[in-house]
């Protein structure tokens, strides 16, 4: 193992050990077998407190954290982290009333995901088999498919909102359990709808009552990542080079308009402390799982992974215990939170930060992400083949 390799391995171990340590607990702090992310830490309340028991519900940030169990596993054979992700996963279901589905079309692609790569990365004997899960979301994707209305999929089912960070993941997802053409598709409709000017991809688009379509311009890190996930897999299933077109203008807009220095910018606490580290990954996915013929493509979404991950790291804090607590904005220095003030809680369809944004299970997951994700840069860890160089 060479001493850059090390390093490498030796952050993302410290950031899952303390992820572990400050939030990994049983679902309401006894049911066996089970396994849930706080969402705060300091944590609120006491187990089976109301206020621990009224604290926010966020169905995506745990699949980010099966995600991340799953990494482990995957860069270090780490059984820990392997039957960790399957005790996740049932603690998930149980307390979201026994059922994979909820209203969000976003939620149920991300907690796909993690189910789909749960199965195909973790051994049977160190947890249950997901991939009937993985397979009936993806149904629920294929269901959800709106084209006369403009679409895209909806971000929630009540709504007219298509969105990146359905479709985004919805495509990712349809590409690793079978629903190729799909896949294809929806990475074709956020280029047609969604691009801007800019190269980076909107948000989302309305479809109003009128039949108007009404673009939200608005840009976020997570929607680039979700945008290159969907490029990358579909220049996997197609090999045309349009998507690797798509994926240079996506990392030429990103390095200019969504870095400090080279390192991916913050979006704070509650749900925008995930958008950094999903971009993260797929740079990472960029990096790793291109053919060898697109190495520029490969080592520019790589090098933004690694500055990322070192600025990340240096600007670390360190609790009582001397475990990493990262920041929401990996190039300034984390500050370490104590407990006051207010903690991240569901306000309409989102989760906003918590005073101390470090405080939030959400950035502590994305910094997670990214240090693994340069691990699988370091090592040349392919999702799909195992290798520095796919086919």
């Amino acid at each position: 193992m060479t001493a850059e390799t090390k390093s490498a391995q030796d952050r993302a171990r410290a950031a899952q050990d303390a992820i572990a340590a400050r939030h990994l607990r049983p679902l309401f702090g006894w049911v066996p077998g089970t396994l849930l992310g706080g969402v705060a830490w300091p944590p609120v309340g006491r187990p089976l407190s109301r206020a621990a028991i009224t604290s926010s519900w966020n169905l995506w940030w745990q699949a980010h954290l099966v995600d991340l169990l799953v990494d482990g596993y995957i860069h270090r054979f780490d059984d820990h982290c392997g039957i960790a992700a399957g005790r996740l996963m049932r603690g998930i279901w149980i307390r979201n009333g026994f059922r994979w589905t909820n209203q969000y079309y976003d939620d149920m692609a991300w907690l796909g995901l993690a189910a789909e790569r749960v199965s195909r990365h973790v051994p049977r004997e160190n947890t249950a088999d997901f991939s009937g899960t993985a397979a009936r979301l993806s149904s629920v994707m294929v269901d959800a498919w709106r084209p006369r209305l403009g679409g895209g999929i909806p971000w929630r089912t009540t709504d007219t909102f298509f969105n990146a960070p359905a479709n985004g993941p919805a495509a990712i997802l349809l590409a690793r359990t079978g629903r190729h053409d799909r896949s294809v598709a929806m990475a074709d409709w956020m280029d047609a709808s969604l691009r801007l000017p800019s190269g980076l991809i909107a948000d989302g688009v309305w479809h109003r009552p009128n039949g108007d379509l009404e673009l939200d311009s608005a840009t976020f890190t997570y929607c680039q990542g979700v945008a290159l996930g969907a490029e990358v897999e579909a220049y996997r299933l197609t090999g045309a080079d349009v998507h690797l077109d798509r994926i240079d203008a996506l990392l030429r807009a990103v390095a200019a308009r969504m870095t400090v220095d080279g390192v991916i910018r913050g979006a704070g606490g509650g749900d925008g402390g995930l958008f950094a580290g999903i971009l993260a990954r797929y740079l990472a996915f960029t990096a790793t799982d291109l053919p060898p013929r697109a190495d520029d493509l490969r080592a520019r979404a790589g090098r933004l992974v690694l500055d990322s991950a070192d600025a990340a790291w240096a600007n670390r804090a360190l609790d009582a215990d001397g475990r990493p607590v990262f920041g929401p904005d990996w190039h300034r220095p984390a500050a370490l939170p104590d407990g006051s003030g207010s903690a991240a809680r569901k306000i309409g369809g989102a989760v906003a930060a918590s005073s101390v944004p470090e405080r939030d299970l959400s950035v502590q997951i994305s910094a997670g992400i990214l240090l693994e994700s340069a691990v699988s840069v370091t090592i040349g860890s392919s999702e799909h083949t195992g290798s520095a160089t796919p086919d």
